[in-house]
């Protein structure tokens, strides 16, 4: 096995650890709101990816299966020439295209009062560890991907 397939395997794995994490998080500028935020449920101030969407948890496991099809067919020839690289490329632009779009999005886990009342209470979301944890394991994904075609390109090289 490659280090390439091995990076893939990994960066499935990362990600899907990274679901476990706070991926969208509650904050506030103003020292009462913020007491009141410590009150709630941590749960509600720090939500993980499964509580965000399915933008959120989408990606992650499309980088999972991504790289436990490599790891699994990645030995034989046949299946390699046959555009697995390709494959493992699309699913590493794709799972991030959806990190990206939950990122975008990352106020649409709320519904519009909900949105409203935060807003005007001060408070503002952001990324929380798990999102960049994500996002940097589809990008080490992608980055291997990348190689690996290039490799395929070249003759096959492993």
């Amino acid at each position: 096995m490659s280090w390439r397939e091995w990076v893939a395997l990994a960066a499935g794995l990362v990600a899907v650890g990274s679901l476990f994490l706070p991926w969208t998080n509650l904050s506030a500028t103003q020292q009462d709101v913020e007491e009141a935020l410590n009150e709630l449920p941590s749960n509600e101030v720090a939500r993980n990816a499964f509580t965000t969407g399915f933008l959120a948890w989408a990606g992650p496991l499309v980088l999972v299966l991504a790289g436990v099809a490599v790891v699994l067919l990645g030995q034989r020839p046949k299946v390699r020439s046959s555009g697995l690289p390709h494959l493992w490329l699309i699913a590493a632009v794709v799972a991030l295209a959806l990190m990206v779009l939950a990122w975008l999005g990352i106020g649409w886990q709320f519904d519009e009062d909900a949105r409203e009342l935060l807003k005007a209470g001060g408070v503002g979301f952001y990324a929380g560890a798990g999102r960049y944890l994500g996002m940097a394991a589809g990008v080490a994904s992608l980055v291997a991907a990348v190689w690996d075609v290039r490799a395929l390109r070249r003759g096959g090289a492993r």
